[in-house]
């Protein structure tokens, strides 16, 4: 298997677990993410559960495509929610500079993801 790969592979991984990590150690700067009428703060704990979960997954040979698959539906499932904040008057990352930037990084994540769980 490719070297380049691996790594890109693993250190994907790791970014999802240290994502997953920060859901439970900074909870709050994800609400603004999640609408009011749904239970914002379970949602940011499960969803740091589900981050944590699929980073593990890699690291698990049984398991790597199952962790590399949920790795790029995640990608591809906040894509929308980038994309919103993008045009959003108050964007929920902070400011209209850091959405135009964080738009386009999620395009690049997820031709990471494609990339790492292709054959």
């Amino acid at each position: 298997m490719n070297t380049l790969k691996i790594i890109l592979r693993y250190l994907f991984a790791v970014l999802m677990i240290l994502a997953g990590v920060n859901h439970f150690l900074k909870p709050t700067g994800y609400l603004p993410f999640v609408p009011d009428f749904l239970p914002q703060m379970a949602i940011v704990y499960l969803s740091g559960i589900v981050e944590i979960a699929v980073g593990l997954a890699v690291f698990i040979p049984k398991y790597r495509h199952w962790g590399t698959l949920g790795i790029l539906i995640l990608m591809l499932v906040f894509l929308p929610l980038h994309t919103l904040d993008f045009f959003s008057q108050n964007p929920a990352i902070g400011s209209h500079q850091a959405a135009v930037i964080r738009l386009p990084i999620q395009f690049v994540l997820i031709a990471w993801a494609w990339f790492i769980h292709k054959n």
